[in-house]
């Protein structure tokens, strides 16, 4: 079969696209109130620098104050639920921004209230550890090996043309020094003749800039390797040889009649589903207060009250001195939310998409704009919800179909040199898919080596093309996962799943399994290591049941597991403490939010999430948060190079005895499609072909 289509057919297709095009570019944001939750406005943002400038006595001129993070202060838990269930009768919260600065080479933790115009905390933090860097200091280092003269000569002695040079700020980690200054290392690039600077690596140079002084303090130019030949590093469609040909025709999907969900505010409505989106800075999409529609009790229910990513590791495995110290924390050190990328309508997101914006503040607190940072749109891509087909039946065939169709959010974090995409998907049986895609490019280091026959020692990655090794490295996203799973007092349950033998001699049958439950009374009960044994995990409400008399919950459903495999005396592995287990659970505190702590560069590991767990509280129908780790190994292989195709993995949260049957049994076909200024019906026409 195939899909023919008229002249007049494709011509209201262009139009069509067109005015979708565009009315997924206008603000599709009306006029609303302000909700305790919303992220901080442009015009919020100005006021704290206004304040904090003004109340902060510098050294000379403010020289000294420094930006690093500015987001919001969230109210507490339960005035937020008291505002939600009487909101038209009550005040909202007082709006207050929290602020990480530097001042005076110092670490400052500063509350703002908004309302009030005045901060009500200052503090010094006093303790390891450096707040997350911002692009103004990282661009200024960036620029300092190009006239540092010692610089020069490297490069002049590798025969490479300096204004082909580019070079970058990497966080240097900890590894037991007693003494730290705030510093990053600046490693090389060069590009004559790609963009793709990435495989083209300057090896053996390590320059040292202190942040504060903003001055190279250290340099050692070790060893020289070739650099990578450009040929065949870039990607660009405009830099291939052979023309860029493909068998697959154009793909739309059309919404004539517009999309089927809403957005007022924050606040983003679809199907059954009712959910707050925000942006921050650091660790980027939050989303809170998802609830869904239970038609049967005719109310909203609550799932989720706050989800977002935590923070993100990224460590490398090579052992040699330019790399050894390359365990980043992109949010904590680089700032995930702030490497947000503008996605590109109709390529990035599909056309039926609508895009909306975030800010965050620059190093002298001035608010900026990441534009078409969030697309949100409907997907459908031929997949069933449900069907069956009955033949049992004698002389009946009754065949029932339902297409799924779910709403994602998306944002794509291209963080240096790889693309974090982010899909947040809500389905219409009550399920929260969370999907992470990794793709952008590799890390290389250059190296002599033109085939692996030449390989004799360890060179902790792939060859990958002449003087190109990609190296051996991990990526783990903690996720934190505030379920309020039809309320707040919740308990975490593993459903072990156990092998019997059968002792019945009534069965011919040697052996069952069967469902052990265990619920988690304390933090160290909810620390699991997955994959060792099968198990469901669940998070019930302890005092609502099902009319069956189940206990209500959702279901954590793990993607691919992926553990840790550094020693546990080992740096990274102690800075990044939520790496010990796949899934934490802990107490509600609000000031438990990032899972590596507050102060990721150099830190030391004394403020994450495993510390925190060590209190061992109890979290048996309690207030709690879950916390999930998704993780990659990556080794690369030969098709990484000279781009990655998308690797993906994620989880699921799923509804378990949360309904009293199944949600979507009433959910109706898809009406058909109409094209614009149709006579009859042309949703399809088709012709039969050999």
């Amino acid at each position: 079969m195939a899909l023919i289509f008229t002249a007049q057919m494709y011509s209201e297709l262009k139009i069509l696209l067109f005015f979708q095009c565009i009315f997924s570019t206008l603000s599709f944001i009306s006029n609303h109130q302000i909700h305790p939750l919303d992220s901080l406005a442009p015009s919020e943002l100005t006021q704290v620098q206004t304040i904090v400038n003004n109340s902060i006595k510098c050294s000379s001129s403010c020289q000294s104050l420094s930006y690093h993070y500015v987001g919001l202060y969230e109210p507490d838990k339960q005035i937020v639920l008291s505002w939600l269930s009487d909101k038209h009768l009550k005040k909202i919260p007082s709006r207050q921004a929290f602020v990480l600065a530097r001042i005076n080479f110092k670490n400052h933790e500063i509350i703002v209230d908004l309302n009030a115009s005045a901060i009500i905390s200052s503090k010094v933090h006093d303790g390891h550890g450096y707040p997350l860097l911002n692009f103004a200091e990282q661009t200024a280092a960036n620029m300092l090996p190009i006239t540092y003269p010692p610089f020069i000569e490297s490069i002049e002695k590798r025969g490479l043309k300096l204004e082909q040079v580019l070079c970058q700020s990497f966080c240097v980690g900890w590894f037991g020094e007693e003494k730290t200054k705030r510093i990053v290392r600046e490693l090389c690039y060069y590009l004559d003749g790609t963009v793709n600077l990435y495989m083209r690596p300057i090896e053996g140079i390590t320059v040292t800039v202190d942040l504060d002084e903003m001055k190279i303090i250290g340099y050692r130019d070790r060893l020289i390797v070739p650099v990578p030949k450009a040929e065949g590093t870039d990607y660009r469609e405009m830099m291939q040889k052979q023309p860029v040909n493909s068998p697959i025709k154009g793909i739309t999907m059309l919404q004539p009649d517009g999309p089927s969900f809403s957005i007022d505010g924050h606040i983003v409505r679809w199907a059954d589903w009712k959910f707050h989106l925000d942006f921050d800075m650091r660790v980027g999409p939050i989303l809170s207060l998802a609830s869904i529609y239970d038609l049967e009790k005719d109310e909203y229910r609550n799932v989720m009250y706050r989800g977002f990513i935590s923070e993100l590791l990224v460590p490398y495995m090579d052992l040699t001195e330019e790399w050894y110290y390359r365990t980043f924390f992109d949010s904590g050190e680089y700032g995930f939310g702030l490497c947000a990328t503008p996605l590109v309508p109709a390529i990035d997101c599909p056309g039926n998409a609508v895009f909306l914006d975030g800010y965050f503040v620059s190093q002298d607190g001035s608010p900026g704009k990441l534009q078409n940072i969030f697309c949100i749109f409907e997907r459908y891509a031929g997949d069933m919800l449900w069907r069956h087909t009955e033949t049992a039946i004698p002389g009946k065939v009754f065949t029932e179909i339902r297409p799924e169709v779910s709403l994602v959010v998306r944002m794509v974090s291209t963080v240096s040199n790889y693309d974090y995409i982010v899909d947040w998907e809500f389905k219409q049986t009550g399920t929260i898919k969370v999907n992470i895609g990794l793709t952008g490019l590799l890390e290389t280091r250059a190296d002599i080596y033109t085939n692996t026959d030449q390989i004799k020692e360890e060179v902790y990655g792939t060859l990958l093309a002449e003087n190109t090794l990609g190296s051996y490295h991990d990526h783990f996203l903690n996720f934190h996962l505030d379920l309020d799973v039809d309320g707040c007092e919740n308990s975490f349950v593993k459903a072990k799943l156990q092998t019997k033998t059968a002792t019945d001699k009534s069965s011919p049958r040697r052996s069952y399994w069967t469902v052990v439950s265990e619920t988690a009374k304390t933090e160290s009960d909810a620390r699991i290591h997955l994959g060792s044994s099968a198990a469901e995990l669940l998070v019930v409400n302890p005092s609502k049941k099902t009319k069956m008399g189940n206990n209500v919950g959702y279901l954590l459903h793990p993607g691919s597991v992926v553990n840790d495999l550094l020693s546990a005396d080992d740096y990274p592995k102690i800075r990044a403490g939520f790496t010990k287990y796949n899934v934490w659970v802990t107490p509600y505190n609000k000031s438990e939010k990032w899972a590596a702590g507050t102060y990721l560069d150099q830190s030391r590991g004394d403020d994450n999430l495993a510390v925190w767990s060590l209190k061992n509280r109890e979290i048996e129908n309690k207030d709690i948060v879950v916390w999930y780790n998704v993780g990659f190994h990556h080794v690369p292989y030969q098709e990484d190079f000279p781009i990655m195709s998308t690797i993906s993995n994620g989880f699921e949260l799923r509804p378990a005895n949360f309904f009293e049957h199944n949600p979507v049994l009433k959910v109706k076909p898809l009406g058909k499609v109409k094209w614009l200024n149709c006579s009859i019906e042309c949703h399809l026409h088709f012709s039969s072909t050999s």
